[in-house]
């Protein structure tokens, strides 16, 4: 009898370095990528441990370089496209999906099916918020990713307080996003959800998100810690990521 596998997703209690948050989200993507092995996939959540920029993978250094805000901020690259986002004070999920999962052919499904379990969970604890529903037009480009407008964001009294973005490999999916809690001082005109509205998310609130996030895509169980193999291929992503941070 083939037992089937289940999704398995993770709280992470202690934050971490950037260089470290996006080893493991590639090492996440790679794991189910790889036919070979039987991951049904992962639902992770996590913070970090500084006030950290990622760029989005096809951005350059210049405009970092050229905010006088953000220019001494650790910086790393992720798998995903899109504009820089100043992660800070902030919930941080990613979900990896292997090609055989019925939604990781279909990106628009699978930033519904996560951001519509997100305003689910955020509406239960008080906090209106809702799709955009439609894509802001701009001549340019803003620098940071939480300025642009997305039809799949999800706005707090129409304020972008949670963005998301993807990367595939081999036909498996990886989609992280941030949940912004509060202002960060290097980016003031970015409130966040507790900023726009009075109240304070439960204990456990990050626990629950995740289960509920695993729960949409499949039979899921919780891990107390990421299994072996991928923490060593997190350590083996770590140079290459800490390299691409800085080119």
């Amino acid at each position: 009898m083939t037992v089937q596998a289940l999704i398995q997703w993770h709280v992470e209690t202690a934050p971490h370095s950037g260089v470290w948050n996006m080893a493991l989200d590639e090492a996440l993507l790679e794991a189910v990528a790889d036919s070979s092995a039987s991951h049904a996939g992962f639902v992770r959540m996590y913070e970090w441990e500084t006030a950290t920029v990622s760029l989005g993978y096809f951005q350059g250094m210049d405009d970092f370089r050229r905010s006088e805000r953000l220019a001494h901020l650790p910086v790393v690259r992720r798998l995903s496209g899109g504009g820089a986002i100043l992660h800070h004070h902030e919930l941080t999920y990613s979900v990896a999906l292997p090609a055989t999962h019925p939604v990781a052919r279909d990106p628009v499904r699978l930033y519904r099916l996560m951001h519509d379990v997100i305003i689910q969970r955020l509406v239960e604890c008080g906090f209106e918020t809702a799709l955009r529903g439609e894509d802001l037009k701009s001549p340019t480009e803003a620098f940071l990713c939480f300025i642009r407008g997305d039809r799949h964001d999800i706005l707090c009294r129409g304020c972008k307080v949670v963005g998301s973005a993807q990367r595939r490999r081999r036909g498996a999916v990886l989609q992280h996003g941030s949940l912004i809690l509060r202002a960060s001082p290097f980016a003031p005109d970015i409130p966040g959800l507790l900023d726009l509205m009075p109240g304070a998310l439960p204990a456990g609130f990050a626990e629950l998100l995740g289960q509920s996030l695993a729960a949409a895509c499949g039979p899921a169980e919780s891990i107390p810690q990421w299994p072996d193999d991928i923490l060593a291929a997190c350590r083996l992503e770590e140079q290459p990521q800490a390299r691409s941070a800085v080119s």
